[in-house]
């Protein structure tokens, strides 16, 4: 089963083409990395996935388990199973972290036309979840990433894909800020992840996450599409190689 097929996007921020023709297929249980130049549309590429505002489609389609997902709402993508991790994870202060989830779960239990969970059953399952991720009963009280690491938040952001459960992952820089033991905690959360039925887009600059997380297939992004696509041995040639050798050849 193929879950992501992207066929030659195009898409534009404030009337500028960022996106120009990038295609890429993801078949299901698969990881693939996207690495890139600052400016080379990777993020770009995460936000028009997901359907973020002002993020505009002029060609090409976007299709999640076959169904094309262009023209819907960031909720629908969602509901449908797409999920984007955030580069840098917004503050929401005033609601507290295991508030935010539970309405998060639940709605999304009832978008899948499944029963919410009630008050215990929701407990039972983020504890367990949380304290695979070194999450304390005091973040989970704080509200949303307010005042919270770079670890906290990328930690926190994991504990929310982990109760979700989502079809399609999208992490943009899950790496960025993070010292090594914050790395390795999230890539082991991510790897705790990793199933048939779900696949994951991870976009990132360097290679050390790729040792945590190691990916079926790499694609160089720049100018606005992939250049050159293989398997995690790419990863290890960009790092001595740098990009302009790629880039330049293709």
């Amino acid at each position: 089963m193929t879950m992501l097929v992207i066929d030659n996007l195009h898409a534009t921020v404030g009337g500028k083409e960022i996106i120009k023709g990038l295609s890429l297929a993801i078949a299901a249980g698969e990881v693939h990395a996207i690495m890139g130049p600052n400016g080379s549309g990777k993020s770009t590429l995460s936000y028009v996935l997901a359907g973020r505002d002002g993020y505009e489609i002029t060609q090409g389609r976007v299709l999640l388990k076959g169904e094309d997902i262009a023209t819907l709402s960031p909720e629908a993508r969602a509901s449908l199973g797409l999920f984007l991790g955030l580069q840098y994870p917004v503050e929401i202060p005033g609601v507290t972290t295991m508030t935010f989830l539970r309405t998060a779960v639940n709605a999304q239990c009832k978008a899948r036309g499944e029963k919410e969970l009630d008050a215990a059953s929701f407990l039972r399952r983020i504890k367990a979840a949380a304290t695979r991720l070194n999450i304390s009963d005091d973040m989970l009280k704080r509200a949303v990433n307010v005042g919270f690491s770079g670890g906290e938040k990328k930690r926190a952001e994991v504990l929310q894909m982990t109760l979700l459960e989502p079809a399609m992952a999208i992490l943009d820089e899950t790496d960025s800020g993070l010292d090594i033991d914050a790395l390795k905690l999230v890539a082991e959360g991510v790897n705790a992840l990793r199933a048939p039925t779900r696949s994951f887009l991870v976009i990132t600059h360097y290679q050390r996450l790729l040792d945590y997380i190691v990916p079926d297939h790499v694609h160089i992004l720049a100018h606005g599409r992939i250049q050159k696509s293989g398997g995690p041995e790419l990863a290890e040639q960009l790092e001595k190689f740098g990009y302009d050798r790629f880039i330049k050849a293709a």
